[in-house]
């Protein structure tokens, strides 16, 4: 498939957390983050369970509020205008019960975008224009994934947050997934996507940001991450151990 070119009349944006702090239970989960992320990276978010990674992509989408801090996309605050230029796929899809055709065309209608040929391009993108009008739920989870991501990718988002969408596919639905994603960034989106799967993020990373505990430890180049990590902190994740502090 061709990979079509950037477009020239939505310029990449980057992003900014400054102080963000987010707190539950009693506690910081996000412990006063400051974080620039390029324009033209695709950004790779790790770190081991509870790090925080899930919930710095839901405050920088405004999902969540903080307690303390500012979100910045090239250079203004997060507000309305700009979550409506960002997208999200979570881990386990949600989808609507109508046909997989059905799915894109509501999003689509919400952008008075609901063409047949809008509907059959998204389809075709991802590979599920032979389903169209199967039920979406009774697609395999690969499909399912696949079919969230065409619904993403139908805002024509700015920004694409991607929180572990692979974690249960197998390794062709997985690659499925990452060919749509490594697409939508050449075609001009800002990806920050959250993984565990080291392999992932070798192929996928232009950047990584790594957390522990709510905190940002590095956020360094991917080739630089893997060769040379800054912090014990990164070493040790990287060799499989578990980080108790």
């Amino acid at each position: 498939m061709t990979t079509p070119a950037p477009d020239a009349s939505k310029p990449r944006i980057g992003g900014e957390v400054r102080g963000l702090v987010y707190r539950a239970g009693g506690a910081n989960r996000i412990d006063g983050i400051d974080l620039a992320l390029p324009k033209s990276s695709l950004t790779v978010v790790l770190g081991p369970n509870g790090a925080g990674k899930s919930l710095l992509l839901r405050l920088m989408h405004g999902l969540l509020e903080p307690a303390a801090g500012e979100i910045l996309w090239d250079g203004k605050r997060l507000d309305e205008r700009m979550r409506v230029r960002q997208a999200m796929v979570f881990q386990r899809p949600v989808l609507l019960r109508r046909s997989v055709g059905a799915n894109i065309r509501f999003v689509l209608r919400l952008r008075g975008k609901a063409t047949l040929e809008a509907v059959d391009s998204l389809l075709a993108e991802v590979g599920l224009e032979q389903l169209a009008d199967q039920p979406a739920r009774q697609l395999s989870g690969g499909e399912q994934q696949r079919l969230a991501l065409a619904r993403a990718l139908a805002l024509k988002p700015a920004v694409l947050f991607m929180d572990e969408p692979t974690a249960s596919l197998d390794p062709a639905a997985t690659a499925s997934i990452e060919s749509i994603v490594k697409r939508a960034h050449e075609r001009g989106a800002k990806v920050i996507f959250v993984t565990h799967d080291l392999g992932q993020a070798r192929r996928l990373a232009d950047d990584i940001v790594f957390l522990n505990r709510g905190r940002l430890v590095e956020h360094t180049p991917a080739e630089r991450f893997f060769d040379q990590p800054d912090s014990r902190q990164a070493r040790q994740y990287l060799s499989g151990k578990l980080i108790l502090d």
